[in-house]
This record gives C-alpha cells, sequence and structure tokens, in this order.
C-alpha cells in the first residue's frame, strides 16, 4: 500500500490521479492557509505553492500549523515547504516570501493553477487576487475572517453574496460589486465578532514580538484581533476539501 492508499478508498483511482495532477496555489500561510496546506498535500496533491512574506512569530503558537519554537523567526513559506516535503517528498513545491500587491502580481502566473485558495487578510490584495484569477479563469475560493470568534460550527460555504454577519464579507461584498464580479465562493462565520479584551501591559501594540526584519509589523494594524486554536484550522480544513472535491469532481484533463 502506499500513502495514499486509504484516501483511494474514498475517491478512487481517478481521483488520486486527479489530485497528483493538479497545481494549486495557497495565498496566505496563517492559521486558515497552513491547515488548508496541511490537508491538500496529505491528499496527495501534486504541485502546491505557497505565497507568503511574513515570517513565524511568538504570538502565531496559538492557532498557525507551522508556529513552534524551532520555527520562530524563520520565513513561513520555508517551513511550510519543509514540511509539506516531510509528508510527501514527491510533492512538487513552490514558494514565494513576497506580498502579493499590484507590484509584485506579475511575478506569479496565475493561469497554470488548477486551484487559488485566498486566505489574504488584506482587503485590496484579497481583490486583486481574487480580479486577476477570474482575468486568469482559475477557480478561487476565499476565506472571509476568523478572528475574534470562538465557535467553529457556525463556519460556512456561501457565495459572497448570500453571507451575513461577516464585518469582512461585507466590505467584500461591496467592493466585489463595483468591480462587477457576480459570485465568489468562501468560507465565512455567521458568529457575531467578540470584541478582544485589552491587556494594555501585554500586547503587540505596545510590545512588539514580531521577528527581525519583519516588514509589516503587527504594529502598523489599526486594530489586532483576537484568534484562537480551533476556529481558524477549521475555515482551512474546510476550504481544503472544497478544493480537493471540486478537482476531483473536474471532467477536465488536469
Amino acid at each position: 500500500m502506499n500513502q495514499f492508499s486509504r484516501t483511494e478508498l474514498l475517491l478512487g483511482p481517478q481521483g488520486i490521479e486527479k489530485l497528483k495532477n493538479s497545481s494549486i496555489a495557497i495565498f496566505g500561510i496563517g492559521g486558515v492557509g497552513s491547515f488548508t496546506v496541511e490537508a491538500l498535500v496529505r491528499s496527495g496533491v501534486g504541485h502546491i505553492a505557497v505565497i507568503d512574506d511574513d515570517k513565524v512569530c511568538l504570538t502565531n503558537l496559538n492557532r498557525q500549523l507551522i508556529a513552534t519554537r524551532k520555527t520562530i523567526g524563520k520565513p513561513k513559506v520555508e517551513v511550510m515547504r519543509d514540511r509539506i516535503l516531510e509528508i510527501n517528498p514527491n510533492c512538487k513545491v513552490d514558494i514565494y516570501q513576497t506580498f502579493y500587491t499590484a507590484e509584485t502580481s506579475e511575478d506569479i502566473d496565475l493561469s497554470g493553477f488548477s486551484y487559488i485558495v485566498d486566505a489574504i487578510d488584506t482587503v485590496s490584495s484579497k481583490l486583486l487576487l481574487i480580479e486577476k484569477a477570474r482575468a486568469a479563469n482559475v477557480k478561487i475560493i476565499s476565506s472571509m475572517g476568523t478572528g475574534n470568534k470562538l465557535d467553529p460550527t457556525r463556519l460556512e460555504l456561501a457565495d459572497i453574496y448570500q453571507t451575513s454577519i461577516c464585518p469582512l464579507a461585507r466590505v467584500m461584498r461591496h467592493e466585489l460589486r463595483k468591480r462587477s464580479i457576480e459570485s465568489l465562493k468562501v468560507v465565512y462565520s455567521q458568529e457575531p465578532p467578540i470584541k478582544p479584551v485589552e491587556n494594555e501591559e501585554d500586547n503587540c501594540m505596545t510590545k512588539c514580538v514580531c521577528p527581525p526584519g519583519t516588514e509589516r509589523k503587527c504594529t502598523s494594524r489599526r486594530q489586532i484581533p483576537g484568534s484562537i486554536a480551533f476556529v481558524p484550522s477549521v475555515a482551512g480544513l474546510i476550504i481544503a476539501g472544497e478544493v480537493v472535491k471540486g478537482i476531483v469532481a473536474s471532467k477536465q484533463e488536469l
């Protein structure tokens, strides 16, 4: 038996072959993105590209799969690559340590991907990636906000225009309408956001612990959301499941 034999019992040999020949790009390797990557590589995806400019921070330990005491200060994409290859050394991995913007977007050709995962936490970059994916005719699924949430059972798959409650989804709906984008598959939470408990003596705004050389430090944020292990991780697994099912069900030759 090979390492994907049990998965083959569910997806069949043709499904496994489609996954092996698929190419998935994951933008944002944080709490959501890292768990998405984990599930995709364990499902047999043959080519994975990971895009993120951050380094592992002490404050990532509570929710990000790649964050351990040993990985603090290392680029997230490098840590994720090493983990992928430890699970499946035959997987092709491309890493881009970059922040996705109009200036950097041309460095990544989206047209060759089977599916794109948007786990970016910046609205402008999310919108740009969605527009670029649509222009390249590549399927994309986006993660909405998982910060300030405690109930993973309130997470749902939906079209962006069928969402409610989520503040990020509200902003995205408004901006996507202006861009004449009529649909977008998302994972979002119907749980009303919880107001974070502020501790002025020990928070990122006053005692930043971002690794040296970090360009986008947490201190630059207007508000730092609270987060926990079991909400972004579940969102990431839901996204991975949707991607796998979409690829296996596809009638196109990958």
